[in-house]
């Protein structure tokens, strides 16, 4: 069997790429084409992205592959919740805002205020929180004129479908992160958007991961790119990395690692909880033998780290990651906390000092070093891990059995180590290119090469070599899970102490309303 190349254009917070995968009928194949950087700046007034240099670099990367690769199909996927207004025209209303602007938060309070926080979770299901793209169409509702020179919305990975078929829908996990949107009934919130001064006029059609949007069209339609189809995969890159999660033991729980930890278990719709004050239930990709959900939480990530390499590179301290995982493993454990979800690390900026200063407020002894930042990160987010773990078995009725990391944070074996010790389950962890590969077999199953969803685990099971990380194994020379218990308590206690708002009614404690 020859083997049938697919393009998969994988959009990150941090970072894009373009990965070319071939399938030879026993495993997948896959190679980067180009990998590019890219992070918001401020731009007239608000926190923006440079969607022109997205863009260009993802034609650019396409043209470079199809000068010597036949292409069957080409699919975007991307981060959730940021969008894109275009007008009339078809041009940009202007470089669409990014989650993290301040006029998320405002967004939010007005839209409590106009609706109240119940009317916000009743249909979509999701948790309230200011990055959610319904609260940025609040804000440009009552702040400017944005919504009245808006013809049409799109999240941004389909702006580049957009850009390379002209199609003008939505692809229905990109939807379900808005808050805007019901995953039950599978239409838009209607009623609440126009509550909340958003016009029914700009809303997309929603379509289903797999659809077949059409030929490439443009320069692009040429070379190894003639006659390639623009197959829509599940464009939200949580739901292409879940797509590609093994998922080998029931009862396993996923956890996409990277800018942003989405940790949760795929249920079939109209199973499980359908509302939880901890999670959201987002739609996952669907094949022909039905749809699946996403139960999951959001947690801040990789970002922390992120960022404190940013701010240190600024101060001219330059530190991969390997050598921050190695200063990491250097120091105590368990010595620093802090809640990875707390509203001061939202913001690009010095999260070093915002740690130190969280850590001085609550209590926690301060982190003085590099090495000791990164340990507190590592050890917060473990612990976070192990809160969504318990939300999740109480949400669900069922213990989870393991948890399967994907993503580029499965290559952070000390954060792996951390999580496998305070959930106390074996952590199993990669493919490190869950998104792309998750993107591509959705692509590969709309070609007919895959069956279904589970075809894909299998495949992707057979193309990768993975680490797996025994909770009794981590426990030699560190803390024990009675450490890690109290290290649990010791946060909650922290954070309910200062925050008591964030303590829902079962006494559990939520993160804040912000990622």
């Amino acid at each position: 069997m020859s083997a049938r190349t697919v393009a998969a254009v994988d959009l990150g917070a941090e970072s894009g790429r373009v990965v070319a995968v071939s399938f030879d009928g026993r495993r997948l194949h896959w190679r980067t084409v180009d990998r590019f950087p890219h992070a918001p700046t401020h731009r007239d007034g608000a926190l923006r992205w440079d969607v022109h240099h997205l863009l260009e670099r993802t034609e650019r990367a396409l043209g470079e592959l199809a000068t010597h690769t036949d292409v069957a199909s080409v699919g975007v996927d991307g981060w959730g919740v940021d969008y894109a207004l275009l007008g009339a025209d078809g041009t940009l209303v202007d470089r669409p805002t990014c989650y993290r602007d301040p006029r998320q938060r405002r967004g939010l309070d007005s839209a409590v205020r106009t609706v109240g926080r119940q009317r916000l979770t009743a249909a979509s299901g999701a948790r309230v929180e200011a990055i959610n793209t319904v609260f940025g169409l609040h804000a440009d509702a009552v702040e400017g004129d944005r919504l009245t020179r808006a013809d049409l919305l799109l999240m941004l990975p389909d702006l580049v479908h957009h850009r390379l078929s002209g199609t003008r829908a939505t692809e229905r996990t990109l939807a379900s992160t808005t808050g805007a949107y019901d995953t039950g009934a599978r239409r838009w919130d209607t009623g609440l958007l126009a509550d909340l001064g958003v016009p029914e006029r700009i809303l997309p059609e929603v379509v289903d991961a797999g659809t077949d949007s059409g030929p490439l069209t443009g320069d692009l339609a040429g070379g190894g790119l003639r006659g390639a189809r623009v197959v829509v995969p599940a464009a939200h890159d949580t739901a292409s990395a879940v797509a590609a999660t093994p998922l080998a033991a029931p009862g396993a729980l996923f956890c996409s690692s990277g800018t942003w930890s989405l940790i949760g278990a795929e249920v079939a719709p109209g199973t499980g909880p359908l509302r939880s004050p901890a999670l959201s239930r987002e739609a996952g990709a669907g094949d022909r033998h039905g749809d699946r959900d996403l139960l999951l939480r959001n947690v801040a990530g990789l970002w922390l780290l992120q960022e404190c390499r940013r701010w240190w590179a600024r101060e001219g301290l330059v530190l991969d990651y390997p050598a921050l995982a190695s200063l990491a493993a250097a120091e105590p454990p368990l010595r620093s906390l802090v809640d990875p979800d707390a509203e001061e690390f939202v913001a690009p900026g010095d999260v070093p000092g915002r740690i130190r200063a969280w850590c001085a407020a609550h209590g926690e002894p301060v982190p003085a070093t590099p090495g000791a930042v990164a340990r507190c990160i590592v050890d917060s987010l473990a612990l976070t891990y192990r809160a969504v773990v318990d939300e999740v078995a109480a949400a669900t009725g069922a213990a989870p059995t393991a948890i399967d990391v994907t993503g580029g944070g499965s290559q952070h074996l000390g954060l792996a180590r951390a999580t496998a010790a305070a959930t106390g389950l074996p952590v199993r962890c990669g493919p490190v290119e869950a998104t792309a590969l998750g993107n591509a077999g959705v692509q590969l199953i709309a070609l007919g090469e895959l069956r279904d969803l589970t075809d894909l685990r299998r495949v992707v099971a057979a193309s990768i070599e993975g680490h797996v990380l025994e909770p009794e194994d981590t426990a030699a020379g560190g803390p024990g899970a009675d450490a890690w218990a109290e290290a649990a308590d010791r946060l909650d206690r922290a954070v309910a102490a200062r925050e008591p708002r964030r303590v829902d009614p079962t006494g559990r404690l939520a993160t804040t309303e912000t990622r």
